[in-house]
């Protein structure tokens, strides 16, 4: 079984080589096939062939006998895409992955048995193609070629049917003959009615009449035969006072033979109605091979007549569609001429030409080019005795040129170019793309554009231009000279690129800034005579607590002296102004990137709200009154603690920006990944957005620094006497459990489960419910756990990986420990034998 998964590893490239020129392979060993090859070859999406077609063609490829670059030269030289290849051999991956997944279970279950050979002689029984695969293959091919023969669709549409309409009147040419219903009425003076089947003999017996011929006679024929034999009866007839009708009821079947290139060949039983189409639908019409153009209708060992199917698809004439006897022949012979045409044409594929045909009717079968196609000339690849040959087709001789069996025409796309281009951008009304005429110049075309703007930079402007060698030139010119007749005008060429900047364009985009207390700050663009007032309006004007006074106005300096170390590098002003915005410095104006702050006034406050929560008398939220409004302040305006209070527990939570937010997770991160043995942490950390506080020393000294000043937003929090722990991180079983006080850190764990694997017990610490931290210590060998308290949290950390010792790290401390023992015992039996 391993020599079986080996011999398909190292096979895996040569069959998906062979997989690539599969149908190059299987086209091209018939002739028929040999001006479609490469089409095919092109047009194959791998994701539209299933597994089954791909074994089939590997196994098609396995009986070719190509070496390996053969095959791979056929595939590139077919044009094959290389997207589709890499999907192939994705595809043949997949195959032989799931082939060696059975293989593997097929060994699993004969290993008992025959072994090894037993499954390399069915491998290789497995590798042969069938006749029935390979028959597969050329059936697919044929079916691919006869899709691009025109006018072979119309056979296999199963909406469009050639059935005959029995329901409509009977034809008066119809040839009455054996097996016909006749059906005569007499209606007048005189009433009768007649149902007759025609005989063998071609007779009918009319009661009292007797037996009149009628077979082989049209129906007009046969009414005026059996009228004047009922006249002999029915007088009225005569005189016109009785009347005679008479019809076809059921028809009679004809027996028609069809042969030659047809895709079911054989007699077909048909309606006598049935025309040469009905014939050719029901045997599925020519095949590969057969003509479209020349199909024969025998009749009594003569041609009768030679149906062209063009007429019918091109023009909807069914020209020499007879109505078909019993015993015709209908022949369809092999093609003599057919030529392919791809490209830029309405209708492209394999196309039938009668002899004198010329390139024009091709073209008319086309349905002529489409609005892409390059007409001037046309590819065509043509077969000589002994090799292939390239010729082209001019215009004037699409209606002399007779095309040759296996002609294939190319007609390519016209270049996605202008012969008659100028365009003109900038600075002016009507920008865009204008026609090329006969020594149009720049003033021209400037005037087409509907002049110049305001804002056009009138000192000089550029004219892209192509050389000779399609590198591109730059052409200088002075528009307003130009355009008053000083310099000579510029005669413009094909692609010429005109472009006039405006003057925004080569100037940096003035702006200033203001910021401060204004109701929007930010970036305004720069307005020449722009006052200090008018930014501040366009800003949303001051806010409630800015101040009119010592605007501050910073001002880029442009000539400061760069080897001066005390050089001055703005300018500033300091402007005051009245709240309705007039300033005390007459004609005070900006200028370009100036920067106006406007102060906060100094004695302006906004109330600062705070919160009280829990086990107070009075929770709520509080107005801060002072400045120095401190923790305590705050607990005793709430009426104090309740009985419930649990004062350690007390924690403050106080809002932050994203950034103070994010530099805490980073503390916090950093805390956990770099604790040693010996870090002990005695102060408050912060953990998310709360302040670790302590509020036993807050009541102790009230004013002291751990009585923090309140600040806007701050949630104090007074918690009920707190009963649990929790224990989480990388313990064996995280859980919640009730505090005791003669409990200690390691006792805690235990209900956890204990340390796992993975735990770091030396850096494991105490959040507690506060919101400070305290990590373990370490002491000698010994790790100093932290006090727990009610409502803390226990975390042990993570290890970061795996810290395993490698198996030449354990010998080589080993080693040294062994060597160390060595040393060690000799100390001592030196001691010893002093």
């Amino acid at each position: 079984m391993l020599w079986i998964n080996n011999r398909l590893g190292m096979s895996l490239k040569k069959i998906t080589m062979l997989l690539l020129t599969v149908i190059c392979i299987v086209l091209c060993s018939n002739d028929a096939f040999s001006q479609t090859t490469a089409a095919d070859i092109k047009k194959i999406r791998v994701d539209e062939l299933s597994d089954d077609q791909i074994r089939l063609y590997l196994a098609q490829f396995k009986a070719s006998g190509l070496s390996e670059e053969q095959m791979e030269e056929a595939a590139l030289a077919q044009g094959m895409d290389p997207g589709e290849v890499r999907k192939l051999r994705a595809r043949v991956d997949k195959l032989k992955n799931e082939g060696k997944s059975k293989s593997t279970s097929g060994n699993t279950a004969s290993s008992k048995g025959s072994g090894r050979g037993t499954r390399e002689l069915n491998y290789e029984r497995d590798s042969i193609p069938s006749r029935k695969d390979t028959l597969s293959v050329a059936q697919l091919a044929l079916s691919e070629l006869r899709s691009k023969i025109f006018g072979a669709d119309i056979f296999k549409n199963e909406n469009l049917s050639f059935e005959p309409n029995l329901r409509l009147a009977t034809p008066p040419n119809y040839q009455i003959g054996p097996d016909d219903e006749l059906l005569i009425d007499i209606y007048g003076y005189s009433e009768a009615s007649y149902e007759l089947k025609v005989s063998p003999e071609g007779t009918i017996n009319i009661p009292y009449i007797g037996i009149i011929q009628v077979g082989g006679l049209s129906v007009e024929a046969a009414t005026s035969k059996i009228k004047s034999r009922l006249a002999t009866i029915y007088s009225g007839i005569r005189s016109g006072n009785t009347n005679v009708s008479i019809a076809i009821g059921n028809i009679r079947s004809i027996k028609v033979i069809l042969t030659g290139e047809v895709v079911k060949p054989g007699t077909y039983t048909l309606p006598s109605l049935a025309t040469v189409f009905n014939a050719l639908y029901s045997s599925g019409g020519p095949t590969e091979n057969g003509s479209f153009r020349q199909i024969e209708v025998i009749r009594g060992g003569r041609r009768l007549a030679t149906l062209d199917l063009y007429d019918f698809l091109l023009t909807g004439q069914l020209k020499n569609n007879l109505q078909l006897r019993d015993q015709d022949v209908i022949r369809i012979p092999t093609y003599r001429k057919r030529v392919e045409i791809i490209g830029q044409v309405k209708r492209p594929g394999i196309f039938e030409m009668l002899p004198g045909e010329k390139f024009s009717d091709l073209l008319r079968f086309t349905g002529d080019f489409n609005e892409r196609a390059y007409q001037g000339r046309i590819k065509v690849l043509k077969n000589t005795a002994t090799e292939r040959k390239i010729s082209d087709i001019t215009t004037d001789q699409y209606l002399t040129y007779l095309p040759e069996s296996g002609d294939k025409f190319f007609v390519d796309e016209i270049l996605d170019r202008f012969e008659n281009r100028v365009r003109i951008q900038g600075a002016v009304y009507r920008e865009g793309e204008y026609e090329l005429e006969p020594g149009l110049t720049v003033k021209q075309l400037i005037q087409k554009a509907e002049g110049l703007q305001q804002d056009a930079f009138m000192k000089r402007a550029y004219i892209t231009r192509l050389g000779s060698d399609m590198q591109a030139e730059l052409v200088a010119f002075d528009p307003e000279k130009i355009l008053s007749g000083e310099a000579p005008d510029i005669l413009l060429k094909r692609e010429d690129v005109v472009r006039i900047s405006s003057i925004f364009e080569l100037k940096e985009n003035y702006s200033i800034r203001v910021e401060g207390e204004v109701q929007r700050p930010g970036t305004l663009t720069y307005a020449e005579g722009m006052s200090l007032e008018d930014a501040i309006i366009q800003s949303g004007g001051l806010k409630e607590g800015a101040t009119p006074q010592r605007i501050e106005v910073s001002r880029r300096v442009k000539a400061s002296d760069a080897l001066s170390s005390t050089a001055q590098i703005a300018e500033v002003f300091q402007v005051n102004i009245g709240r309705d915005l007039t300033t005390s410095i007459e004609g005070f104006k900006l200028q370009p990137f100036d920067i106006v702050v406007v102060r906060p006034s100094s004695g302006y406050q906004v109330q600062r709200l705070v919160r009280i929560d829990g086990e107070v008398l009075y929770p709520g939220t509080y107005i801060v009154s002072n400045k120095n409004e401190r923790i305590s302040d705050l607990i005793k305006r709430a009426g104090g603690f309740t009985a419930l209070a649990f004062v350690e527990g007390a924690s403050l939570k106080r809002q932050s920006n994203a950034q103070i937010e994010q530099d805490k997770l980073r503390k916090i991160q950093r805390l956990q990944n770099t604790l040693d043995s010996s870090a002990v942490i005695n102060e408050e950390v912060l953990r998310n957005d709360y302040v670790g506080i302590n509020m036993p020393s807050i009541l102790d000294k009230p004013g002291s620094r751990a009585d923090i000043f309140l600040e806007e937003g701050d949630v104090l929090n007074i918690p009920k006497q707190l009963q649990t722990v929790k224990v989480s991180g990388e313990v064996l079983a995280p859980v919640t459990v009730i505090f005791h006080s003669n409990r200690g850190f390691k006792q805690y764990i235990s209900n956890a489960g204990g340390f796992g694997t993975r735990s770091r017990k030396k850096n494991s610490y105490i959040i507690y419910a506060n919101g400070s931290v305290q990590s373990t210590r370490k002491f000698l060998f010994f790790n100093n756990y932290p006090v727990v308290k009610p409502g803390s949290e226990i975390f042990v950390p993570k290890k970061d990986g795996d810290n395993k010792l490698s198996l030449a790290e354990l010998m080589g401390i080993t080693s040294g420990v062994a060597s160390l023992g060595a040393i060690i015992l000799g100390i001592v039996n030196l001691i010893g034998s002093k």
